[in-house]
């Protein structure tokens, strides 16, 4: 299965960082979608990537629009109308009922998790439209979110274990 963790304007270059280095580490195609609230080449983002970097397959998008033309088939039929989006995209949010455990993630060849900014998440329209997509991460009542790494790392660490973390090393390095 392949799998794309889609960051739509992140803000705060040590969690990209995080991010990128998850992704490398599990084999996840890592898409940032500006504006951005750093630089690519911020030393913050390096540091908080170490020296995973050659091993990330990245891909930088202009907006959000750019990135749905290339990979949601799913058009918008009316000017007006807010984009749907492909029965393999999820939106991680705080704003859904169903949480990213209720999902059966083993039927599809290719997934598309969306996260949003740090400071507001997802466009409110886009999980409106599309809330039979959106999922979230369970936590006390009355607090606004976790941190956005963590959430990713959650998040893709339960489509991996459904998927019985194929593609990944079976044995420890250190133990036969």
């Amino acid at each position: 299965m392949k799998l794309n963790i889609v960051m739509v304007e992140p803000e705060i270059p040590q969690n990209t960082g995080n991010i990128a280095r998850t992704c490398a580490a599990i084999g996840a195609k890592l898409h940032l979608i500006k504006p951005l609230g750093f630089s690519i080449d911020d030393k913050y983002l390096k540091r908080a990537g170490l020296d995973y970097w050659d091993k990330l397959d990245i891909e930088v998008h202009e907006n959000i629009e750019e990135f749905f033309n290339k990979y949601n088939n799913v058009k918008v039929v009316q000017k007006n109308e807010q984009r749907k989006i492909n029965s393999n995209f999820f939106l991680a949010s705080t704003k859904s009922k169903q949480t990213y455990a209720d999902i059966d993630y083993t039927k599809f060849k290719e997934l598309f998790i969306l996260f949003g900014k740090e400071t507001k998440g997802l466009p409110e329209d886009l999980i409106k439209t599309n809330i039979k997509q959106a999922i979230r991460i369970p936590m006390k009542e009355g607090l606004r979110s976790l941190n956005l790494s963590n959430s990713v790392a959650i998040i893709v660490y339960e489509i991996l274990r459904q998927n019985k973390f194929s593609d990944l090393q079976e044995k420890s390095q250190y133990f036969n």
